[in-house]
């Protein structure tokens, strides 16, 4: 049975269309703690477009599970981690103009440069884990740099328009999972997960935890988000 770790993003993403201070990522972060989930998850992007390093600091300081920061390996957001020293970092590809994260890392091309970044942040103690594609090429790289985690790519799987397509990259990541435990690392999921898609997920043996973010505050919007994370757990659950 997998964990939940809540991706509290787009409550600070209302707040900057507005410029103000509201809606409170930390407030909502303690909320979805008060409703179960296990850990909150916090991207920290180069343009600062919703996540900002406050919210970081007090997030560090009043979260009582886990902080799981989602990150660039840009040698600046690697020298605020290293500072603010999450309980886990995950190491993302970001691109500026992209909507949200499109893909994994290339850990075949820039396997060097992340294991660098991998080694700085378990020396300060912080569990790393490589958000990729359910790719064996990708697994065997990302084993050789040094992180504990993978987390696998549910994007393709969970946009899927048809119920073949969509059976096919669930067998990708039931594949890919297995795969990645006999290569000695821990599985952990993630990205377009919501109500409808995650329970055959959440099956899936060895799947240690699911970071959902967007769903789970599109479903606040509707019914308050004590009951939106507790909808989501009884699914995973």
């Amino acid at each position: 049975m997998p964990k939940l770790g809540v991706n509290i993003d787009h409550v600070a993403t209302l707040r900057q269309a507005r410029g103000g201070v509201e809606p409170e990522p930390v407030l909502a972060a303690s909320l979805c703690e008060a409703a179960g989930c296990d850990s909150i998850v916090s991207h920290l992007r180069e343009d600062r477009r919703h996540i900002n390093e406050k919210d970081l600091y007090i997030l560090r300081k009043t979260i009582r599970t886990r902080l799981n920061m989602e990150m660039s390996i840009a040698k600046e957001i690697v020298g605020i981690a290293l500072k603010v020293r999450p309980d886990e970092a995950t190491l993302v590809p970001e691109r500026r103009k992209e909507l949200t994260t499109e893909g994994g890392l290339d850990c075949v091309k820039y396997g060097r440069e992340i294991s660098e970044v991998v080694h700085k942040l378990r020396q300060k103690g912080i569990v790393v884990s490589l958000f990729i594609d359910a790719d064996r090429k990708q697994i065997d790289a990302a084993t050789k740099t040094g992180a504990e985690f993978l987390e696998l790519h549910t994007g393709e799987y969970a946009n899927a328009k048809d119920n073949h397509v969509r059976q096919t990259q669930l067998k990708k990541l039931v594949e890919a999972t297995e795969y990645t435990i006999r290569s000695g690392l821990r599985v952990n999921a993630g990205h377009g997960l919501n109500y409808s898609n995650v329970s055959a997920v959440a099956k899936i043996e060895g799947i240690e935890e699911l970071n959902i973010g967007h769903s789970i505050i599109s479903r606040a919007v509707f019914v308050g988000l004590d009951r939106a994370v507790k909808e989501m757990l009884a699914l995973i659950r």
